[in-house]
């Protein structure tokens, strides 16, 4: 392989980018845009719920709890008088969330005192959204611990109805304590942010670079350079490596655009995170760049690379949780650079996880980009 050329292929690939101001456009906005989409659109971040509330109890530990729930930002508390005007505002779409404090609810804990079952609270929720509902469950239940944490003596059992078994406290004198690792506050954005490094990286990186080959094919440019004394791994790198940088640069913006506009930022080390995004971006170019010699219009290249985003958004472990799935797909997953890719990723951004626990994965996506890249330039030979 000689230098000279390469830098001369090199040269030629960014003087056609740099001619093409739509193409830099896509190359920069579109990355950016995608990620702050999905890190605002695409989260189970509880905030602004319409919570209704029924106090029959109407006693100092009630207002103490409806206070803390009308209070916190993740809900918008609406109270009502009547239990049946909750109910039917819960069925008709109204409120997402519901909380009732009986009218017995003192009785019931006078009665606790003497070794009966404890005071209950039901909390009610449309289970039609799954996970809202149950981070929004998280927040009521934390929210009324806290409340009753600071009111000493207090027995209570939460039940919890609505397409759900009641749940009630345990007796015997036993308590539990919650603590949730890693990321304390539920906030749901650096989980998807950190798994919209992956997607993007994979699909737009793939898609951009399927059309390339074609295009110089049908302009004629590609057989011209095929003329040279350039070799197919020249050819190869020649494309990738400027656009690789591109997609860089492009890491490095997103990573700065989370942190300011979604509050999200690796809590491991952001070199190491940059790095290894920056060699899975040539990994994803080496993709493209085999769909687009193995297409003979860019329609056919483009398709491809939408069959290819598909199992790429259900497998990876992007939207689906991988542990979830049957170990049969469990395994097909395993064979998807972006799986390895968007373990990393959060691994980094919300367990702050470094070399020393991240290799295999490490070690696993560079023989994926050692491998498309032999590929690639394969394919390339073969089209010669």
């Amino acid at each position: 392989m000689s230098l000279r050329r390469l830098r001369t292929l090199i040269l030629r690939e960014i003087r056609a980018t740099l001619r093409d101001p739509f193409t830099l456009f896509v190359l920069v906005a579109v990355p950016l845009g995608s990620l702050l989409a999905f890190g605002f659109v695409v989260s189970t971040e509880v905030e602004g719920i319409p919570l209704g509330v029924f106090d029959g109890a109407r006693s100092e530990l009630s207002r103490r709890i409806v206070a803390e729930l009308t209070t916190h930002p993740a809900f918008e508390a609406r109270s009502y008088v009547r239990r049946d005007e909750l109910s039917s505002a819960l069925i008709n779409g109204d409120i997402g969330v519901g909380i009732i404090i009986p009218s017995d609810f003192e009785r019931a804990r006078a009665r606790s005192a003497s070794g009966d079952e404890p005071a209950q609270i039901q909390l009610l929720y449309d289970g039609a959204e799954a996970v809202l509902a149950a981070n929004a469950e998280g927040f009521l239940r934390g929210i009324t611990a806290a409340a009753l944490r600071e009111h000493a003596g207090a027995d209570i059992g939460i039940a919890r109805v609505e397409a759900a078994a009641s749940m009630t406290a345990a007796g015997g004198g036993v308590g539990s304590s919650v603590r949730v690792l890693f990321n304390p506050t539920l906030d749901g954005r650096p989980y998807m942010v950190a798994g919209t490094f992956g997607f993007v990286l994979s699909f737009l990186t793939t898609l951009i670079t399927a059309v390339s080959i074609v295009n110089e094919r049908i302009g004629g440019t590609f057989e011209q350079l095929q003329l040279t004394p350039a070799t197919s791994l020249e050819i190869v790198l020649g494309k990738l490596l400027p656009l690789g940088a591109v997609f860089s640069f492009d890491v490095l913006v997103m990573m700065l655009a989370a942190s300011w506009v979604l509050d999200a930022w690796p809590s491991g080390s952001a070199l190491l995170f940059w790095s290894i995004a920056s060699f899975y971006v040539v990994t994803s170019l080496a993709m493209g760049l085999i769909f687009s010699a193995t297409s003979a219009t860019a329609a056919e290249a483009v398709q491809k690379t939408v069959l290819f985003s598909i199992p790429l958004v259900q497998l990876s472990g992007f939207v689906y949780p991988i542990r979830n799935m049957p170990e049969p797909v469990q395994w097909v997953s395993m064979i998807l650079p972006a799986t390895h890719f968007i373990n990393v990723s959060r691994s980094i951004y919300l367990r702050g996880e470094g070399v020393a626990e991240l290799w295999p994965e490490m070690l696993v996506i560079v023989g994926f980009g050692i491998a498309l890249v032999v590929l690639a330039r394969r394919t390339l030979e073969s089209r010669e």
